[in-house]
């Protein structure tokens, strides 16, 4: 990891605005390769270190270890299928923990720290539809997105608790307490941002009221699986 922190001293200032980057992290505490990726997400989000970018991350736990030996008190089969989802877009042969997705374009294993940096300062480059979460009253919340000027797009809300740990007793990684950040308990579809058209959406979410989760909307291309923007709400 050393290597890591190295390229931070690279970084150069920041942009006025930063770009928002989604970081997704596929990953199971029934893996022992995992826990150096769980690491390097947290990194990620304490550090900030690319400048230009804002980069806001996602711990999606996958439930396909959770039949060997240990079952991730946080997976999910949903995450599951998001991954399959994106093994597809990529054209791979089959799913594989840890493993790191930015912006929904570029995937490599998810404990690499240069690849990160890399993937992340790309996507920063990349001009995005300015998204907007507002905690309106009580549980009330509103999603709003900039208008796509080309194509539609699905409009997600990812309810994600902002930290968590295990002790874990079982499997690959028995006897470690495993630490976790911006921990996914579910993606809410909350419909299409048409072309040229501003989308808002205002719904009801009582973690909006729990100081341990955030919410973050996301906008994604459903067919090539680009993330074309993202927001947050701490």
């Amino acid at each position: 990891m050393k290597g890591f922190w190295s390229l931070l001293l690279l970084a150069a200032a920041g942009a006025a605005q930063p770009t928002p980057v989604l970081v997704e992290l596929f990953t199971s505490e029934g893996c022992s390769d995992c826990p150096p990726a769980d690491r390097l997400l947290e990194q990620l989000e304490q550090a900030q270190p690319v400048a230009g970018a804002t980069i806001i991350v996602l711990s999606e736990h996958v439930d396909y270890w959770d039949r060997l030996g240990w079952k991730d008190p946080f997976s999910a089969h949903f995450f599951s299928e998001r991954q399959e989802e994106y093994a597809r877009r990529f054209r791979l042969d089959s799913v594989y923990t840890p493993q790191m997705v930015v912006d929904g374009e570029a995937e490599f294993v998810g404990s690499n720290g240069r690849q990160a940096l890399a993937a992340v300062g790309a996507a920063a480059r990349t001009k995005k539809a300015a998204v907007r979460l507002t905690h309106r009253s009580g549980n009330l919340v509103r999603v709003e997105v900039d208008g796509l000027a080309d194509r539609a797009s699905d409009v997600y809300l990812a309810v994600v608790e902002k930290t968590g740990e295990s002790q874990v007793i079982r499997g690959e990684n028995r006897g470690r307490n495993l630490h976790h950040v911006a921990i996914v308990r579910r993606i809410v579809p909350l419909g299409k941002c048409k072309a040229g058209t501003p989308f808002v959406r205002e719904l009801a979410a009582n973690e909006a009221e729990n100081g341990a989760f955030r919410l973050v909307a996301f906008v994604q291309d459903g067919g090539s699986g680009a993330v074309r923007g993202v927001g947050v709400l701490q």
